[in-house]
């Protein structure tokens, strides 16, 4: 009798994913991985090869386990690879087509507001009225001790003016009066405008500024939307932050490599801009002797930081429906089906 394929469910953090697969356990063995290896560092690849190696099908969740050619190579037995959402930047699909590797992704979406969206607007309404920071006071038996820091009137900087960028700034103009600055390598006001008007908003409504230079001097709330390349790698440098206004805020729900981390935390300890608040980092999960974690933020002349564990994509009916179409396309690979949403 032939030995069933083997499933490998990678950084499933909420531990939720397991349920979506059980009525196919008496068809493959599936093991769960909920700890994530970061490859760029020798011990934990070789621990994350050593891993895998008995795989024919794994499942990675979005980019929290990155796959390079050097890993790819060295799985002889990977035949399948399942990733959530519809791109995944940390797959290196040449070398998985290369080596026979079939990938497919996912694409329901909850209907409405982007959850990465929502989350950017927790972040920014969290930093901007000291919500943490307040809370902790509360429990610990104090009280007032912080003034919130008003929306209405203030310039929003966007870098980055896509679908996310754009539903972020709708929300400035309609739900607080906010003015949208927006900036990117290449945005022109044209596409300013026809971003306006696909979120209902008159042309005028997101503004273009005319150099990188006055983009990050003029914003009073900076959030980033810009997806990572090599281009976009660090485009926020020091030189950025240092035109920054004393009482900006920034915000990243994007990808940590956006932002120079250096020169962030130069900047943040220096208490040279009001706050930061963050949702993405590079490595993922953060180091428990990490800076951001380790840091007496908001003390000492230092800047109020917010920090949230990647959870901008992490809303329930997201990821519950992700691991749905996964374990459809996963059924249809036992059966020999062609599957969907294939990504080479």
């Amino acid at each position: 009798m032939a030995s069933k394929p083997k499933f490998a469910i990678l950084d499933d953090y909420q531990d939720i994913a397991h349920a979506h697969f059980a009525h196919l356990e008496d068809r493959v063995d599936i093991s769960c991985f909920p700890d994530t290896l970061d490859p760029r560092d020798p011990i934990q690849q070789d621990a994350l090869i050593q891993r895998l190696l008995p795989f024919d099908a794994i499942l990675a969740m979005r980019e929290r386990t990155p796959f390079p050619a050097s890993t790819i190579t060295a799985l002889p037995n990977l035949k399948l690879l399942l990733t959530t959402g519809t791109r995944n930047l940390a797959l290196d699909l040449d070398a998985l087509t290369q080596h026979g590797v079939t990938v497919a992704g996912t694409e329901g979406r909850p209907p409405g507001v982007n959850s990465t969206v929502q989350h950017t607007w927790a972040l920014i309404l969290g930093l901007a009225r000291h919500v943490a920071r307040d809370d902790a006071a509360v429990k610990a038996g104090g009280w007032q001790g912080s003034l919130g820091m008003t929306l209405s009137g203030k310039q929003l900087g966007l870098l980055g003016l896509g679908k996310l960028g754009s539903q972020v700034g709708k929300i400035a103009v309609q739900a607080f009066g906010m003015h949208v600055l927006a900036w990117s390598t290449n945005l022109t006001q044209d596409k300013a405008d026809e971003q306006a008007r696909a979120q209902g908003l008159p042309a005028g409504s997101f503004v273009v500024a005319p150099s990188k230079a006055d983009f990050f001097a003029q914003a009073d709330v900076l959030s980033v939307h810009s997806v990572l390349s090599d281009r976009s790698r660090g485009i926020v440098g020091a030189g950025d932050l240092a035109r920054m206004k004393p009482q900006a805020l920034i915000i990243n729900t994007s990808r940590g490599p956006l932002i120079d981390e250096s020169a962030l935390l130069d900047t943040l300890r220096a208490g040279r801009i009001r706050g930061a608040a963050l949702d993405v980092f590079d490595p993922e999960p953060l180091p428990l002797d990490s800076p951001w974690r380790t840091t007496p933020w908001g003390q000492e002349g230092r800047s109020e930081v917010l920090l949230s564990p990647h959870m901008g994509y992490g809303e329930e009916d997201l990821l519950h429906g992700w691991y749905r179409e996964v374990a459809e396309n996963l059924e249809r690979w036992l059966n020999g089906a062609e599957l969907v949403r294939k990504l080479n």
